[in-house]
C-alpha cells in the first residue's frame, strides 16, 4: 500500500511516516517504480510507534523499544528499564509544571487587574534573571 493508505491505517500523518523511514524506524519495501509499498507488518509498526509517541517516548527511545518489540529473545527487564526512566522524566517534568503553576497563581493573585499599568506579573518577569532583583517564586 503507498503512504497515503498507510497513514489512513497507522493514524500517523504521511510526513510523520517518511520522517520515521528517513530516520530508519522503518523501512518499507519498495515497489518495482520506486514507490514504498507498506505492508501490513510496517502498519503494525507505524501503530507501535504512534502508541509510544503518544506515551511521551523521545525518538531514541522510540528506537530501543521497537528493537526490543522485534526482538523475541528481549529482556522485559529492559523494556522496564526504557518506561521507569521516563516515568522518572514525566514526574520531574509535572514538578516544574507545578511550579510554573504556582508562581503564576501567586503572581495573578498579586495583579489588581483593573486599569492602571502596573501590573506585578510584568514586573517579575522583566525582573526574573537580573541581578540583584528577586522574583516571585513558587518556593517556600
Amino acid at each position: 500500500m503507498n503512504v497515503g493508505d498507510a497513514a489512513q491505517r497507522s493514524g500517523l500523518p504521511a510526513k510523520t511516516i517518511r520522517y520515521y523511514e528517513e530516520i530508519g524506524l522503518i523501512a518499507p519495501a519498495r515497489a518495482a517504480n520506486g514507490y514504498r509499498d507498506y505492508s501490513g507488518d510496517d502498519i503494525h509498526r507505524l501503530a507501535f510507534l504512534r502508541r509510544a509517541r503518544n506515551l511521551g517516548f523521545s525518538i531514541d527511545d522510540c528506537r530501543q523499544l521497537m528493537a526490543l518489540y522485534q526482538d523475541r529473545d528481549r529482556a522485559s527487564a529492559d523494556v522496564r528499564e526504557i518506561a521507569a526512566a521516563h516515568v522518572t522524566a514525566i514526574e520531574e517534568k509535572v514538578r516544574e509544571l507545578q511550579s510554573m503553576r504556582s508562581t503564576l497563581q501567586k503572581l495573578i493573585h498579586a495583579c489588581h487587574g483593573d486599569n492602571r499599568p502596573d501590573c506585578p506579573i510584568l514586573d517579575d518577569m522583566a525582573g526574573a534573571g537580573a541581578p540583584g532583583e528577586r522574583a516571585v517564586s513558587a518556593g517556600p
